[in-house]
This record gives C-alpha cells, structure tokens and sequence, in this order.
C-alpha cells in the first residue's frame, strides 16, 4: 500500500469542494494522514479590471480576510474530526496555486471537488480540476457532488 501522509484540498467553498473534504477526511482518517487546506482567488494583474477601472486594496482585503475566516471553519471541522490540519489562501489562479502548494507541502494525494462543466463552460471556464490531473506532482482524486 501507498504511504499517504499529507492531502491538498483545494476548496472553493462551493457544494462541490465540501463533498471533496468529506472525502478527504475518510481517508486521513484511514490512512493517518495530516490535511492541508487551500483556497485561491485570482487578482487581475496589478488589479486593473478591464477599462482602466482599479480595483481598491481594501477590497482585495476583505476577500482574503473572508476567505480566511472560511478557511478556519473548515480547518477546524477538520480538527474536530480528530485529524491534523493547516491551510492557507493564496492570491493566485487556482490551477497554479495547487500545483505550487501541493509541492510545498509535499502533498501524497489531492482530494478535489469538480464541477463537471462540459461544452461551452469548459471552453471558456476551463477545468481547474483536469489541468491538474495532468500537471500535478502526486495523484489526484477529483469528487463529483452527490446528487440528490
């Protein structure tokens, strides 16, 4: 058997992510393994929207403090599972952001959510969960939401 001992999670705090953690969570607690959470919001470069229209510092703050707060939540559920957790919000576009932080932490395996988007909203939305699959350092579980 395959030593797992840390898992990224990515979350984007969507429905599809939650179902990813529950995930992740069963298998740190089979295999004994620490959780590193992640969540990641793009800044357009040098915060210029498209116009000349400059987005305020304070707003980027509150994002990130937001995301924080969230991020917590989640770690401490984890916690309260009886596992180890850590996390960190990072400004980056998520597909980099994972594959950057998934090295540091020298992540054994990503449990993430995917929305399945297929046709038009994949051409223009991309799949942050299939770029990586393909460029990821360790293997990658990706998690539909349960329907109803």
């Amino acid at each position: 058997m395959i030593p797992i001992g840390v898992i990224l999670a990515p979350m984007d705090f969507s429905s599809h992510s939650d179902t990813a953690l529950d995930r992740a969570v069963d298998l740190a607690k089979a295999f004994g393994a620490k959780i590193h959470l992640l969540h990641s919001y793009a800044v357009p470069v040098q915060g210029v929207m498209p116009y000349d229209f400059a987005v305020p510092d304070g707003v980027w703050d509150g994002i990130r403090e937001a995301a924080e707060s969230k991020l917590e939540e989640l770690r401490q559920t984890v916690v309260s599972e009886g596992l180890e957790a850590s996390g960190e919000v990072s400004p980056v576009i998520p597909s980099e952001a994972i594959l950057a932080v998934a090295r540091e932490v020298d992540a054994d395996l990503i449990v993430m959510g995917t929305h399945g988007h297929t046709g038009l909203k994949h051409a223009l939305l991309g799949s942050v969960a299939e770029r990586t699959v393909r460029l990821a350092p360790c293997s990658v579980l990706t998690v539909k939401e349960e329907l109803p």
